[in-house]
């Protein structure tokens, strides 16, 4: 199988049309016609998930950052970005990234989360039309979802979330007493979709990278939650396994086991 019958399924599922102007989603490192000889799946390509696939004998990495984000001029081993772009070059490994197309597709990275906690009538926080031919059946794309659960207070479903999501501390703000049915969710920084979360009535949000200022402004109007930018989207690695299964189901994929959440706590 060629490296991209795996990647134009990842596309099909989050076209690249979906990221932000900002983003570099796609294959970083590699060559697309190669033969797969196996495909690790991580958050974060960093140099020792690039090791670990060579050790395993894998070539293709799959992630959800990207390797790449800002232009390299030269590639030296002076920074972690250029010592893993220099190894995967060397072992013919493929980087390949599905960043804010994942975020925004239907059924991508904080669809997955609400699946975690076990929300239900799940839709887009903020959506808008797409030209419908790719992602699924669906003509819309977004950031962010919103729906409901069961109802019980905040501090009830922050503890949920904090399991599901393997959470060393949740920052948040607001009454946690105050009884939660609806709630907003978006991986990674979703400071931006605040004010959408409070104002289609959701008692409690949760996503990561938040203001202070964000907490102060909104903690009378609802529940704010901060659980983490990696723990908020390290089960994207799920899509990607899923995706390749249909595709194959008994290829050879993993996840990295050498994988480290750099954020840490005390």
């Amino acid at each position: 199988m060629k490296i991209r019958e795996i990647t134009d399924a990842i596309e099909r599922y989050a076209p690249l049309r979906l990221q932000e102007d900002w983003d570099n989603a796609g294959i970083q490192v590699g060559n697309a016609d190669d033969d797969i000889t196996g495909v690790l799946l991580c958050t974060d390509p960093t140099e020792t998930v690039i090791a670990e696939a060579i050790d395993r004998g894998f070539n293709l990495v799959i992630s959800h950052h990207p390797l790449i984000f800002h232009g390299l001029k030269k590639i030296m081993g002076r920074t972690p970005v250029e010592r893993a772009v220099a190894m995967a070059i060397k072992h013919d490994i493929t980087v390949y990234s599905a960043h804010t197309n994942m975020d925004s597709a239907w059924q991508g990275v904080s669809f997955r989360m609400a699946e975690k906690i076990g929300m239900t009538d799940v839709e887009f926080l903020d959506g808008s039309p797409v030209d419908p031919y790719g992602a699924h059946d669906s003509a819309t794309a977004g950031c962010g979802v919103i729906g409901n659960i069961e109802e019980a207070p905040a501090r009830v479903i922050l503890e949920k979330v904090k399991e599901a999501f393997e959470v060393g501390a949740v920052r948040y703000s607001g009454d946690a007493d105050r009884m939660v049915s609806r709630v907003a969710l978006c991986g990674g920084a979703g400071g931006f979709l605040l004010g959408k979360a409070a104002s289609l009535g959701a008692q409690l949000y949760v996503t990561a990278d938040m203001r202070y200022h964000d907490f102060l402004d909104w903690h009378q109007r609802i529940v704010v939650a901060d659980i983490g930018h990696y723990e908020s989207e390290h089960y994207t690695k799920e899509i990607f396994l899923e995706i390749i299964r249909k595709k194959n189901p008994t290829f050879a994929v993993a996840f990295a086991k050498n994988e480290i959440n750099q954020v840490n706590y005390l």
